[in-house]
């Protein structure tokens, strides 16, 4: 196999047409072309009137061919196969997107993992979040961070990272998510997502496979202690008593175990603080942001719902982004805490709700939260209340009108944007939700923005406040050996 890169055709093309461009490509006959698969899609927008669509191809040739260059080998490469189950199995805290795969893999290299998780099963989860969502409801053990399938079952879904692959690693995710039920297209299209509803059902066949190769799942399983003993874990301790002996923990935890994070801290696991950002969620109409990228091919179903990614270094020294964009979706409630409001986005896989959403978010270092490690989940802690009073204490999320929020005065009412969060909005003055910096920051960098996205700045797109779980306010660090 032989791959090409950087082809480019139209978008509007057919197979005999990219057909012909592989063996353009390739240099040789039709006949020489045996088949061909897709590895990458992605699309150039830069000139709306030509949008452009770029693909990677693997093709197999017959006879020795020089163009292009050998398809690298993608495929999973297990570090160790045990001979038998172990006596005391690995534990997997935790069953979000890190936990379910660190428990798979263990499973297929025989070890029998058991999983951990302090929630509930997916589907039983799901209702718990549509409570908080409908009827205002808080369950603080199952919700949009805490249960299986983790926060991330209910966001964009999306698939892809910043972070350089070279071992293919990620391709590992894809396969195993497209065996579970996901769309077959997540394999080359360039920004691969999901989406909450098809999330769900590929959680549970996980799970299924997981246990079918012997992992064991327990749910409703807070884990309230390690046993740690000269710097080696003897066991883990449930929130019920029940101890469960084992040598081997993988922390799978997120961004929003809180308690766990001070359990940890206290039994001398070491963590440091580290940055992270914080802001409010932003909502336009998600036919502005298709024009403003796709100009009159807006509506293409190859091209789907844009979206956008946005910089800006504010006169202050603070750094103002999109966060966690989310084409055709909503802004839901995504608190774990009595008494807080979070935001966070979510789409589903049609991306086809009538807002585009996303954090407008200020970087936050630890400069701006002095005290030991921990101070960072009460520096968050205390913006998410000061939302929770704002909105009116009932989990309705403060929100303002951005045209209101650079004059700096109180919304009394909404304009032709619409806010998505349930369960509501009360229009106020976002100004008491966020520190005086990242107000001023985000006010300055709205007007930066809208010179890149004409209307982005509209004075009735609305401003949903607040996000702060954007990631975790420390880390847990590793050693070369990837242990703690």
């Amino acid at each position: 196999m032989r791959r090409i890169t950087g082809l480019r055709l139209p978008l509007a093309h057919d197979e005999t047409q990219l057909r012909a461009a592989v063996c353009a490509a390739f240099g040789v006959p039709d006949a020489t072309l045996l088949s061909y698969t897709v590895f990458r899609r992605a699309w150039d927008a830069r000139k709306k009137s030509d949008i452009s669509l770029v693909y990677t191809i693997d093709a197999e040739l017959a006879g020795e061919v020089s163009a292009g260059e050998p398809t690298p080998d993608v495929g999973y490469k297990f570090v160790a196969q045990a001979k038998a189950p172990p006596r005391l199995r690995p534990i997997v805290i935790g069953t979000g997107p890190c936990g379910i795969f660190a428990a798979l893999v263990l499973a297929q290299m025989g070890f029998a993992p058991m999983i951990l998780e302090r929630g509930k099963v997916v589907r039983e989860r799901t209702k718990d979040t549509w409570g908080l969502w409908r009827k205002g409801v808080l369950n603080p053990e199952s919700n949009v961070q805490f249960g299986e399938g983790g926060a991330g079952t209910f966001s964009d879904g999306k698939l892809y990272s910043q972070i350089k692959d070279p071992n293919h690693l990620g391709r590992k995710v894809l396969t195993e998510f497209v065996e579970a039920g996901a769309p077959g297209e997540i394999l080359y299209v360039a920004k691969p997502h999901i989406g909450t509803f098809r999330l769900v059902g590929m959680v549970e066949t996980l799970r299924a496979k997981i246990e079918a190769l012997g992992g064991e799942y327990r749910f409703g399983a807070k884990v309230s202690d390690i046993e740690i003993v000269d710097g080696a874990v003897q066991a883990v301790v449930l929130e019920s008593g029940e101890r469960i002996e084992t040598r081997h923990v993988v922390l799978a935890i997120g961004h929003s175990a809180r308690d766990t994070f001070a359990m940890l801290h206290q039994r001398g696991v070491f963590m440091e603080a580290k940055p992270f950002s914080v802001g409010f969620r932003i909502e336009h109409p998600q036919s502005m942001i298709d024009k403003y990228r796709f100009g009159s091919f807006a509506g293409n179903p190859i091209l789907g719902a844009a979206d956008y990614k946005l910089v800006h270094h504010a006169g202050n020294g603070r750094s103002v982004y999109s966060f966690c964009m989310c084409p055709g979706g909503t802004v839901v409630a995504a608190t774990s805490e009595p008494g807080r409001v979070v935001t966070n986005g979510m789409s589903q896989y049609s991306r086809n709700e009538r807002n585009a959403n996303a954090g407008i978010v200020v970087g936050i270092s630890p400069q701006d939260y002095p005290g030991d490690v921990l101070a960072g989940v009460e520096f968050q802690r205390r913006w998410e209340s000061a939302a929770f009073v704002a909105g009116g204490g009932s989990y309705a999320a403060p929100g303002q009108l951005v045209g209101d929020f650079l004059a700096a005065k109180p919304s009394k009412a909404f304009g032709e944007v619409l806010p998505s969060y349930k369960p509501g909005v009360k229009l106020t003055n976002l100004a008491s939700c966020l520190p005086d910096y990242a107000i001023a920051a985000i006010r300055e960098a709205l007007p930066a923005f809208d010179r890149q996205i004409k209307g982005f700045a509209r004075p009735d797109a609305v401003l949903t406040g607040v996000e702060t779980r954007t990631s975790a306010p420390l880390r847990i660090t590793r050693g070369r050996d990837f242990q703690s």
